[in-house]
């Protein structure tokens, strides 16, 4: 199996925030899941090694929480790249396997991208790889030297460059495939005779020419997955180039989006064909919608939601941890959070399920059975049922379970007072 080393020990200073750069999120989901989750989903990689450094136990703690197959290992002092790669030395000197370096900030590289890499650096039997791309601009960006027959032989950060070298335009994507047991003693030698005086990563592929190996550079097809996270401007950038992505599969695969520049889908979001998402609708975290639905416009879906088929989601609902089955509506101003609700439903305007007690801080399940009608503005109170059929009256408050085929009514009686406005003048 392939193990992974992903760097993520960088202060990220231009973020100007108190949260690490890798734990910031786009869709709720931190930057460093996005790499991890890429590699896991090649299907290759059995450990992932995750190098941290400032606010290391935040980093950890995230890690430790959401992965069973990754762990931190610590980068003090920071001094480079290279070192930080050799700080798995310990834990892989016994491993005899192919190892990929990635960065912890760069969300949208693929698991399809990483498989074809590692298949590229099997079938052309290298002992390196790095990943390379073509740009117009590659000011910034370290260079990809190229011998006469095309193997990579040396990688020249800006500072470093000649000018002659700084007109190159193919530049290092930051990720390398290495066979670990031929590349690990580069580790020991590296040497910061550099402008930043630190252990560059990129010295291996210097070190590997000198050694001997075979050295290739595969190139990325699509540069925008390498696009790295070093402010909120790039934060914000990369959320719309994922969404884009995301979008143009959904509309591929059939769904219907009306204005995709006011839409947002999170990446684990599955839509079958025929739904309609209307504008301004955002969904996050982790959903499953089936065919013919109909969301939004200024619908909110929060992560664990199951809609079945012919569901509508309509204005200003917002619908969290539920599931809702077949041809219910929910069509305006509603709150629908850790929920089941059945089929031919109808929930209506204003609808809160009150699914959260402050004083104990739990939260409880609201059960709504097929064919229920719920009034506008109604509030549930969970823990509670409604049973098959049953019927809710407008403007109630329901704290007890309702039988089946039953009214629930709790609103007090109208009164009217004649003559009531005159009499205040």
């Amino acid at each position: 199996m392939l193990k992974s080393v992903i760097l993520a020990a960088g202060k990220g200073t231009r973020m100007k925030s108190e949260t690490p750069k890798v734990l910031h999120e786009i869709f709720n989901k931190a930057l460093v899941s996005y790499v991890i989750d890429a590699v896991n989903n090649t299907g290759l990689a059995d450990e992932n090694f995750v190098i941290v450094g400032h606010q290391a136990e935040r980093v950890e703690e995230y890690i430790k929480l959401n992965y069973d197959n990754a762990k931190t290992v610590l980068q003090s002092p920071q001094l480079g790249t290279g070192h930080a790669v050799s700080m798995v030395l310990p834990y892989l000197k016994d491993f005899d396997g192919e190892v990929v370096i990635l960065c912890g900030d760069t969300p949208l590289i693929t698991s399809e991208t990483l498989k074809e890499f590692v298949e590229y650096h099997r079938e052309k039997k290298s002992d390196l790889t790095v990943m390379s791309a073509i740009f117009n601009n590659p000011t910034n960006y370290g260079r990809i030297v190229r011998s006469a027959d095309g193997m990579v032989s040396s990688i020249v950060e800006e500072k470093d460059a000649t000018q002659e070298q700084k007109a190159i335009n193919e530049i290092n994507a930051g990720i390398y495939c290495i066979n670990w047991q031929k590349v690990m003693p580069a580790f020991n030698d590296l040497k910061t005779n550099n402008a930043q005086g630190e252990y560059y990563l990129t010295d291996i592929i210097k070190w590997g020419n000198e050694n001997n190996l075979s050295v290739n550079g595969y190139i990325l097809k699509d540069n925008n997955e390498i696009f790295g996270i070093n402010s909120k401007v790039n934060l914000a950038e990369a959320t719309k180039m994922l969404n884009s992505r995301i979008i143009n599969k959904h509309l591929i695969n059939g769904v219907t989006i009306i204005d995709p520049a006011t839409t947002w889908i999170s990446p684990e979001t599955e839509i079958q064909p025929d739904t309609i998402i209307y504008p301004s609708t955002y969904i996050e975290g982790k959903n499953i919608i089936g065919k013919h639905c109909k969301i939004g416009p200024f619908a909110h879906l929060r992560g664990d939601v199951i809609l079945e088929d012919y569901v509508k989601i309509g204005n200003f609902v917002e619908v969290k941890k539920a599931i809702i089955k077949s041809h219910t509506n929910a069509c305006h101003l509603t709150y629908i959070g850790d929920s089941e609700i059945g089929s031919n439903v109808n929930i209506g305007a204003g609808t809160i399920t009150a699914n959260y007690n402050p004083l104990t801080k739990e939260k409880s399940k609201t059960i709504i059975k097929d064919n229920v009608k719920i009034g506008s503005n109604s509030v549930l109170v969970a823990p509670v049922t409604v049973e098959e059929g049953a019927n809710v009256g407008a403007l109630s408050v329901i704290t007890k379970n309702i039988q089946e085929w039953s009214l629930a009514i709790t609103r007090a009686p109208m009164r009217v007072i004649e003559g009531w406005v005159k009499k205040q003048g």
